[in-house]
Order: structure tokens, then sequence, then C-alpha cells
């Protein structure tokens, strides 16, 4: 597994894609990637996770979809704290316009920000009546991911293999979550039914 993050071809999609996305710095532009770094970082999600839970709890009174959103954003960082001490890659060291240490795959943004806001949009989606309030949460989630995910490119401190690894993982963890918790759904609805 540590061989693919440093296989040639993967080394060279890397450093195009940095080229291309670091090619486009500005100031304005530099400002905009910084915001989206901070709206992905760890300690953001956590406090924007407390109001989200204030609300799913006495609001909506969703106890289930308590669980399935705390388990999605609280055990991702340990997940991505567990793949980076197993690949143990470095970060890249090409043009940083942040600094920040530890290890680069997967990205911990790009993970906590897929897990956080793909898990947002999937229980506010559940809720929403419409098709276009629909829509507009699939879009902004998506735009939130994948600015988010940018940022850590252009700001110099991660490789586009790390967010894509981050996304994949993540992907996988909140797809599981999502299947468990349809599938308790489904449980309970059955002897409802029967009634």
């Amino acid at each position: 597994m540590s061989y693919m993050v440093q296989a040639e071809y993967l080394v060279a999609f890397d450093r195009v894609v940095i080229d291309r996305v670091q090619g486009l710095e500005a100031e304005g532009l530099t400002a905009v990637m910084k915001f989206f770094t901070y709206i992905g970082s760890l300690r953001f999600i956590v406090i924007l996770s407390i109001p989200i839970f204030l609300f799913l709890f006495y609001v909506l009174k969703h106890r289930l979809e308590i669980l399935v959103f705390l388990s999605v954003v609280y055990i991702t960082p340990i997940l991505n704290r567990l793949l980076k001490l197993y690949f143990h890659r470095a970060r890249p060291d090409f043009h940083r316009l942040i600094e920040i240490g530890g290890y680069s795959f997967p990205s911990g943004h790009a993970m906590n920000a897929f897990s956080f806001y793909s898990i947002l949009a999937f229980l506010l989606w559940r809720h929403v009546p419409t098709r276009i309030g629909r829509t507009a949460v699939i879009l902004i989630s998506s735009i939130m991911i994948l600015g988010i995910g940018i940022s850590r490119v252009y700001l110099g401190v991660h490789y586009p293999s790390d967010i894509i690894g981050g996304f994949l993982a993540s992907g996988l963890w909140v797809a599981a979550v999502i299947w468990f918790f349809q599938r308790y759904k489904e449980k309970l609805e059955i002897p409802e039914r029967a009634h």
C-alpha cells in the first residue's frame, strides 16, 4: 500500500495538478483558500457540530440521527490518524503558503470535510421536501468539500492524491454508516407495518 503513494505515475499526476492549481496564485484567491481550509479544520467542525447536535436532539428529536452524525464526525479523525501512521508520507515541500506538521496521506482536512458535510447533507436531504431544496443541499455540500480539498493543494500542504485518498477513505466510512442506519430503520419499520 505504501508503494502506491510513491509510484511514479502518482508522483507525475500530483506534480501536474499542483503546478496547475498553484499557478492560479493570487492574493484574493489565497484568502479564499485559507477560508476553505479553516472551515475544513477539525476545530471548526467540532464547534459547528455542537449546534447541529442540539438542533437534532431538541428541535427535530431525531436521536438515532444524532448517533449517525456523531459516529461519522468523531470517528473520522481517528481513522485519519491511523492511516497517516500507516503510510508515513511526508508533506510536499514545493511551495507552501502556510506551515503545518504531521504526515500527508491521507489529508485530514479532506477526510473531515467529506465526512462532516456529506453526512450533514444526507441528514438534511431526508427532511427537505422539495427537489430544489435537496439539490441546493447537495450542491452546497459538494462546493464545501471540493473547495476544502483544493485549498490544501493550493496552500502547498498536500498532494492531490492525499485529497483523493481522504475523500475515498471518508466515502467508504460514511457509506458504511449510512448503510447500517438504513438497515436498522428498515428493521424498525417492519414490526410497525405488521400492526
